[in-house]
């Protein structure tokens, strides 16, 4: 490696040596960049017909798919405006002649399993960063989002990534443990707990870099200064979106005693103006399930909660739909007079359903909060600062939530507790997780 002297011009003396990139290493820099930028703009063109493709795999509503794209646009031009600054050595001491550095260098090859329920999102939290950071990805989308994932490495090699650097695996179970027999670099994965399990089962023994983004059964908790109705319609949104199929949806809300019954009646209120109609439609906002066998782990956990003194409030069992009859639909559903000794309260649901329960103060509220295996995102609704900040420090999260929910930054690193997890995206820090740091000792004397 060729070092640049960096002298000090007062004193002649030698400050410390920089790795200098030679005409090919910045040219593959810039490369990388305009191959993201071009990609970017790919997007964008065609924004409406990507979007249209994964509401017709997934079910998604075309609303929420759009939003889903803008988004994704968000998250690439945070992860090129700080792909440079990942890359750059850093000299962390430099003294008596000893220079201490850090350089990232990437991984090498990645494997990754996508999820169906944001696939753009989840699929470009791995693909762009690992490919800013100069990784060839093997990139298996779900095959409930294979078309979106088509569509993804069609535009990539469109704007000039090379086959051989990014390539698309279609299938199922069978792909997916095909991809875990390569011999890998890293392996990234997004879906369910049990899944999580089996790769880390097959990866852990060959001491692979290893992230696993699982699930999560988020909590809120709505305190007794919170202002009842904005905090419903809030939460009615964070519960419902996407037909509840989110990893950070919130799936369990627990309510001060002193406005419970106010609470619930507006969170009844605004969840009865949501839309189930066609996906296509500008205004539909409850679309079906994307996959059949949830409707059933639906409905074993309201058969739970009734037989168990759960009231049901609003919905409660598959719907007919606006299709004639056909398509997974599912009625919104809410709950009061929950408890945890209900799978409503403890299983991850993924769909449209929400339990509530009331809760005489705030320790109780962080006791129920944190009886979970998993750790994803908490959200506290109060008019204080402080007060929130006091409850989320006790909760076991890795994402925290002052009166909102629900809500993703590129800016900040996603990761989780417990069976939420291992690792993270988003963020430097998810960009800096393509790399392996390399340590430098350089001593000029």
């Amino acid at each position: 490696m060729k070092l640049l002297d960096v002298i000090n011009p007062a004193t002649e003396e030698l400050i410390t040596q920089l790795p200098i990139d030679d005409g090919a290493a910045v040219a593959i820099k810039a490369q990388k960049a305009r191959n993201a930028q071009a990609f970017r703009a790919l997007v964008q063109a065609q924004l409406d017909d990507l979007a249209k493709i994964m509401t017709q795999e997934t079910g998604k509503p075309l609303g929420h798919s759009r939003n889903e794209l803008n988004g994704f646009l968000g998250r690439v031009d945070f992860f090129l405006s700080e792909a440079e600054g990942i890359l750059k050595i850093e000299t962390v001491f430099n003294q008596d002649g000893m220079c201490e550095q850090i350089q990232h260098i990437p991984l090498g090859l990645i494997g990754n399993i996508s999820a169906w329920n944001y696939p753009w999102f989840v699929g470009g939290n791995v693909f762009v960063p690992g490919l800013l950071m100069g990784n060839a990805i093997l990139y298996k989308p779900s095959e409930f989002a294979a078309m979106s994932g088509l569509a993804m490495g069609r535009l990539l090699h469109e704007a000039g990534i090379p086959a051989d650097v990014f390539a698309t695996l279609i299938g199922a179970a069978d792909t997916g443990n095909a991809l875990l027999a390569q011999q890998l670099d890293g392996m990234f994965f997004t879906g369910s707990l049990a899944t999580g399990q089996h790769i880390a089962n097959v990866m852990g023994p060959r001491m692979t870099k290893l992230q696993l983004e699982l699930g999560g059964k988020d909590p809120t908790y709505v305190c007794a200064d919170a202002d009842p109705i904005a905090a419903a319609q809030s939460l009615a949104d964070g519960a419902m979106y996407n037909a509840g199929q989110s990893c950070c949806s919130v799936e369990r809300i627990y309510v001060h005693a002193s406005i419970h019954d106010q609470f619930v009646q507006a969170l009844v209120d605004t969840v009865r103006t949501f839309k189930m109609g066609d996906p296509m439609a500008a205004d539909t906002y409850l679309g079906p399930l994307t996959r059949a066998p949830q409707i059933k782990v639906l409905e074993d956990q309201i058969a739970d909660a009734k037989a168990k003194g759960a009231r049901c409030l609003l919905g409660g069992q598959r719907s007919k739909g606006p299709m004639g009859g056909k398509g997974h639909w599912f009625e919104a559903t809410v709950f009061d007079n929950v408890n945890h000794s209900m799978a409503l309260m403890r299983d991850e649901s993924f769909g449209p359903i929400i339990g509530i329960q009331k809760v005489s103060d705030d320790a109780e509220a962080v006791r129920l909060m944190n009886d979970t295996p998993y750790g994803l995102t908490a959200g506290v609704y109060t008019p204080n600062e402080q007060h929130a900040r006091d409850v989320l420090s006790q909760v076991r999260a890795g994402t925290v939530y002052w009166n909102c929910c629900d809500r993703v930054s590129p800016r900040l690193p996603w990761s989780g507790y417990g069976h939420s997890g291992v690792g993270l995206t988003l963020s430097r820090e998810g960009l800096a997780t393509f790399t392996r740091p390399k340590a430098w000792h350089l001593r000029s004397n």
